[in-house]
């Protein structure tokens, strides 16, 4: 479970967060939506300790982040390329991650085939270091990552950009496959609203960084009130 306690975040007279209260449940698939300078990604950097709160709390698992690294054996996340060692080349990268979290190289080569349809043979075998990498295969080294280490909790920040549209559907079959399999939490924010209505069991919708509704998504039911707003802004 995450808990989200009054967390605030401004950058001068701009509010990025303003969030008196969340709870996100176990097994959630919570997509985030907003548009630009919404808070999105300022919230998920929070979440990951990798941006300090002006005021408030973050507590994964009651363990607030900032004040401790449990929470990162259980966590998986890709905001963006700088995630990558993008001097490496995939294989070195995953041999890498094998590596520190005490994998064999035969598991960490197992465990690259269950993602042999998203990287759809563009990844790996490609003689090219990370930085070399087309943007999409990029964001696919990146995704991978996250969810290489069976995590119980996913961030994803606008995981849909850069993927041609095969990928993108490939994406949505594997995010909600890894939800439906281990139970985990999983968090994306995008601006592609058909694919996270898609995968989303929640929605929580953020402007200038206050959450202006938070609601269900069961069959795809936040559609209309989602295709509304965003209509009329």
């Amino acid at each position: 479970m995450i808990k989200i306690e009054n967390l605030k975040k401004s950058f001068g007279q701009n509010i990025a967060c303003d969030i008196p209260a969340l709870t996100i449940n176990d097994g959630d698939i919570l997509g985030l939506v907003g548009n630009n300078g919404a808070g999105k990604t300022t919230l998920f950097r929070m979440l990951l300790d990798l941006l300090k709160p002006d005021e408030g709390q973050v507590f994964i698992d009651g363990m607030n982040p900032a004040q401790g690294e449990e929470w990162k054996a259980t966590t998986g996340s890709y905001i963006d390329e700088g995630f990558l060692i993008d001097f490496l080349t995939p294989e070195e990268y995953f041999a890498f991650i094998g590596k520190i979290t005490d994998m064999t190289p035969e598991a960490v080569d197992e465990r690259l085939k269950d993602f042999e349809r998203l990287s759809n043979g563009e990844v790996f075998g490609q003689k090219k270091l990370i930085r070399n990498l087309s943007a999409g295969n990029k964001q696919k080294v990146g995704i991978i990552s996250a969810l290489f280490n069976r995590p119980k909790l996913v961030i994803l920040d606008e995981p849909f950009n850069f993927l041609d549209p095969s990928s993108q559907n490939i994406l949505k079959h594997e995010l909600t496959e890894y939800n439906r399999q281990t139970g985990a939490t999983i968090l994306i924010s995008s601006h592609n609203l058909q694919h996270t209505i898609d995968i989303s069991t929640r929605i929580t919708l953020l402007e200038k960084g206050h959450i202006i509704n938070d609601m269900p998504n069961t069959d795809g039911s936040a559609r209309a009130e989602l295709e509304n707003y965003f209509e009329t802004k």
